[in-house]
C-alpha cells in the first residue's frame, strides 16, 4: 500500500471502543422502563447496528411505531449525557497514529452515526482537532454503504479515493469503500457478530488487531 496517504477510519468498534457506554445506555433505560437488562456480551456485537437495532434487541421486534420511536429518542438522550464515561480509542491507536504522523499520513473518520454525537465524542476523547476530516451520517445526503460520503472525506482530507485505505467492521463499511474505489480493511476486532462472516465482504485486508495496521502500510 505505498500509494495510501490517508487512512479513514469507521468510528464504533473501529477506531474508539463505544460499547461499553452505548450498552450502559441501552441499559439504563431498560431500567427505566422496568425492562430486563442484557448482558454486555450479547449488546456489544450490535452497537455498530445503530439506536433502533440496540433498542429491539432490549424490547424486541414488534414495537408500535410510536412506541419505538420513544424508546428510540430516550435511548440516545441517555447515551448523549454519557458519551465518554468508559469509552477509549482501541488499544494500539495511540500508537498508530504516531506512526502515521511520522510518515506524513493523515487519518479522519467516516461514520454512519449523527454528527450531534459524533463531534462531542471525538471532541471529550481530544481526537477532533488530530482529525483531517470527520464525516457523520448527516454530513452528506447519503450514508454509508452509499460512496457520497467517502468521496466526501476525500475532499476534505485533499486525498483521492486511490490514495485512502478505509478500515470498518460492518459490511457496509467495506461496500461504502469499494464502491468508492478505496482499498478497505476489516478490523476483526470489532463489533461482528457471532454468525456473520467477514470473509463475504471482499475486503483487501483483514486484521485481528491495530498494530496490524501499520505493518500492512509498511511502517514498522
Amino acid at each position: 500500500m505505498a500509494t495510501i496517504n490517508t487512512v479513514l477510519f469507521d468510528l464504533d468498534g473501529t477506531l474508539i471502543d463505544t460499547a461499553p457506554d452505548m450498552a450502559a445506555a441501552l441499559n439504563l433505560l431498560c431500567e427505566e422502563e422496568k425492562q430486563a437488562t442484557l448482558d454486555y456480551a450479547t449488546i456489544r456485537p450490535r452497537v455498530s447496528d445503530g439506536s433502533v437495532a440496540l433498542v429491539k434487541l432490549a424490547f424486541g421486534d414488534s414495537l408500535g411505531s410510536e412506541r419505538l420511536a420513544y424508546l428510540k429518542q430516550r435511548y440516545l438522550d441517555i447515551y448523549q449525557d454519557n458519551l465518554a464515561v468508559h469509552s477509549k480509542l482501541f488499544d494500539q491507536i495511540d500508537e498508530l497514529f504516531t506512526l502515521l504522523q511520522r510518515h506524513n499520513i493523515r487519518w479522519g473518520v467516516v461514520t454512519n452515526k449523527p454528527g450531534w454525537l459524533t463531534l462531542p465524542l471525538m471532541q471529550q476523547l481530544n481526537l477532533a482537532e488530530q482529525a483531517a476530516c470527520i464525516v457523520s451520517g448527516d454530513t452528506t445526503e447519503n450514508r454509508k454503504p452509499h460512496p457520497e460520503p467517502m468521496y466526501h472525506a476525500c475532499k476534505l482530507a485533499g486525498s483521492t479515493p486511490e490514495q485512502c485505505l478505509y478500515i470498518g467492521d460492518a459490511s457496509r463499511d467495506i461496500e461504502a469503500g469499494i464502491n468508492a474505489g478505496m482499498k478497505t480493511m476489516v478490523a476483526r476486532y470489532g463489533y461482528i457478530e457471532p454468525d456473520i462472516n467477514p470473509d463475504d465482504w471482499n475486503a483487501d485486508y483483514y486484521i485481528d488487531s491495530p498494530a496490524e495496521i501499520s505493518r500492512y502500510l509498511g511502517l514498522d
